[in-house]
């Protein structure tokens, strides 16, 4: 029997030992796709507790309680913060095979050196240890950041958001970089109720008269612009599917919305096309990064939805047909030489191959691996879902130029997930060049690895 989540964790070959200890392990973190909230590091106050610290906004977390039976009240309510620990740690046992379990024990033992299995028996003496490492230590979130060896820090931004805490970060030495991201969702989603007060917030914003479509094409454009000037690179947009649409219909579709009455499923597309359309082109002229994240679908739990809004634990996969659209969506720019670099994201794996064989039908000499497969994100940043990523893409397209790992999370102790991830891949690797299915030669793989675990990403951003 190994010994419990060791130095040699996953590792079960001595190649995956050698790749991770010598290459991977030491290489900085580029996480170009977080939730972390910019004014929370700007701020950089000490946590109160570990409950504060893991927590407060943690929907894997909450998610796990309540399958386990757990009332709400520990999860999001006004339970105390050692209770809500202490329901935590009782759960955490029965997450077996769970990446939670793993995250869990890595940030135990990566932040408040903690190598004790957490349980139901050991909450109270690890509750108390980590507050005294809180109380004694420094766990703010621009030290976290810059202890786990974070470079460049890319939150997720709403085109109307004034950016004001990125500017005061910027002017700091810090250490590592925090760059905004702009994510236009809200003005896509013409279907949401909030749609039209949006509009009034945008117009309001960049002082343009939002009549039409278009209008609204040029207010995002205009924000765009200024997210640029304060070092945005990267654009991020969320689809259950990505539509492609007939955009004569984008006009009908915004004067409809804005006089309430409601639309099609056609004239929904036919916006999203027209606004995605234009976007793009944008991206392209600015040399930004267009990341589209696929298959999920939000809010399933109206009831609980109401009562704690979004974000809050109640979304799920989707099974959606994406090739043909996603297909003539690229297609639509590509015709027009305004592709920008893309990364594509599913949620669903039965699209791996779907988005692992699409990436080659628009790659060019503009970038390598122009177009990419992100990384195995939200319900797929499993061990079998990293696996299953890294093995579509190397059996299907250069996973060499991967651009690698990103936590997508509002917490400031997951870049243990940068670890875990690392573990899997020279897992992996370790297990092809052993078994001679890869001719080993030291250089090429030390450039792949650490390629993957942080340069490619900081070339393909273009944040050298």
């Amino acid at each position: 029997m190994n010994a419990f989540m060791d130095k040699d964790f996953l590792l079960d070959t001595e190649c995956a030992k050698k790749l991770f200890h010598e290459y991977a392990e030491a290489m900085p973190i580029c996480d170009y796709h977080c939730h972390l909230s910019p004014q929370e590091i700007y701020e950089n106050k000490q946590p109160e507790n570990i409950s504060q610290l893991w927590l407060a906004g943690d929907h894997y977390k909450w998610r796990a309680m309540r399958s386990a039976g757990i009332a709400e009240r520990y999860c999001t309510g006004n339970a105390s913060p050692k209770k809500k620990f202490e329901q935590f740690a009782a759960v955490l046992p029965y997450c077996i095979g769970n990446p939670l379990y793993h995250w869990a024990h890595l940030e135990l033992q990566r932040y408040f050196g903690i190598d004790t299995p957490l349980n139901a028996k050991t909450a109270d003496d690890i509750y108390k240890r980590a507050n005294k490492a809180i109380k004694e230590g420094d766990f703010r979130p621009q030290s976290l950041i810059r202890n786990s060896n974070v470079k460049i820090v890319c939150t997720t931004d709403d085109p109307i958001d004034d950016l004001q805490y990125h500017q005061l970060l910027a002017e700091q030495d810090l250490g590592f970089q925090v760059l905004p991201t702009f994510r236009p969702d809200k003005a896509l989603n013409i279907e949401n109720n909030g749609f039209k007060e949006y509009v009034k917030q945008l117009a309001k914003l960049t002082k343009i008269n939002i009549e039409a479509a278009g209008d609204i094409v040029s207010a995002l454009l205009k924000r765009a612009n200024y997210f640029h000037e304060r070092g945005c690179r990267i654009s991020d947009q969320a689809f259950e599917y990505v539509p492609f649409g007939d955009i004569s219909l984008a006009e009908k579709a915004f004067a409809k919305v804005m006089k309430g009455k409601e639309l099609t499923q056609e004239e929904i597309d036919g916006y999203k096309t027209f606004v995605m359309q234009n976007l793009g082109s944008k991206y392209a002229a600015l040399g930004w990064v267009m990341e589209i994240h696929i298959g999920a679908i939000r809010n399933n739990n109206t009831k609980m939805f109401g009562a704690l809004g979004p974000d809050t634990g109640f979304d799920s996969v989707g099974d959606a047909e994406i090739a043909k659209p996603l297909s003539r969506f690229l297609d639509s720019l590509c015709r027009e030489d305004c592709l920008p670099k893309t990364i594509l994201f599913n949620l669903n794996d039965k699209d791996n191959t779907v988005l692992a064989t699409m990436l080659g039908n628009f790659q060019s000499s503009e970038a390598q691996s122009k177009i990419q497969f992100g990384p195995a994100w939200w319900f797929l940043d499993t061990m079998d879902g990293m696996t299953a990523q890294l093995k579509a893409l190397g059996n299907l397209g250069v996973l060499g130029k991967f651009v690698g790992m990103e936590t997508d999370s509002r917490s400031f102790t997951s870049y243990a997930r940068h670890e875990y991830f690392r573990r899997i891949l020279c897992r992996l690797l370790g297990r092809w060049i052993e078994d001679g299915w890869y001719a080993y030669d030291e250089d090429t793989v030390k450039e792949i690895i650490e390629g993957i675990c942080y340069r490619n990403a900081v070339t393909y951003f273009n944040f050298e």
